[in-house]
């Protein structure tokens, strides 16, 4: 039990000081001037490249399951970072309507902090996001059918620290 505590005591020491690098690689990328060489060196390799329709890519990089951010950087066909997102908030989140597939919802959204199946609902998945609205953690979640189309979306507070004590 011991050894659980101090693994999950340095994991989320981990997590702090990735996220807390954050504000600093930021700092460092300008739009219109840094490279994709410049964007890989300060946040690494991405968890997902997108091509966007007109040639230029977004590279994900999700801070979850413990962090509450994720951020989207797009390098257009100049090979110039075009933008710097940080996407989990409510004007992304309302984004998400009824019969939108996984695929645009992680392009959305990017990788969500958990997915999971429920044993009495076998024919539906969850999403969910850790985001703070100010200082509130919240969690949205997404719900899809078997055919992988949302079905509903909600935004709740994020409870898992008052559970804790």
């Amino acid at each position: 039990m011991r050894l659980n505590r101090l693994v999950a005591a340095a994991i989320a020491a981990a997590v702090v000081a990735l996220v807390g690098c954050d504000p600093q690689r930021i700092s460092k990328l300008e739009e219109g001037v840094s490279t994709e060489a410049d964007v890989r060196r300060e946040f690494g390799e991405p968890a997902a490249v997108f091509t966007e329709p007109d040639g230029g890519r977004t590279f994900e990089y999700p801070r979850q399951p413990e962090g509450q951010t994720n951020y989207f950087i797009t390098v257009g066909t100049d090979g110039k970072m075009s933008a710097l997102r940080q996407v989990l908030k409510p004007a992304e989140f309302a984004k998400v309507k009824p019969g939108m597939d996984k695929t645009g919802v992680r392009k959305l959204l990017g990788r969500p902090a958990r997915t999971q199946r429920f044993d009495l609902k076998p024919d539906e998945e969850h999403w969910e996001w850790r985001w703070l609205e100010t200082q509130q953690a919240k969690l949205f979640s997404v719900s899809f059918d078997r055919d992988g189309k949302v079905t509903a979306s909600a935004s709740s507070d994020d409870l898992r620290d008052a559970t804790k004590n």
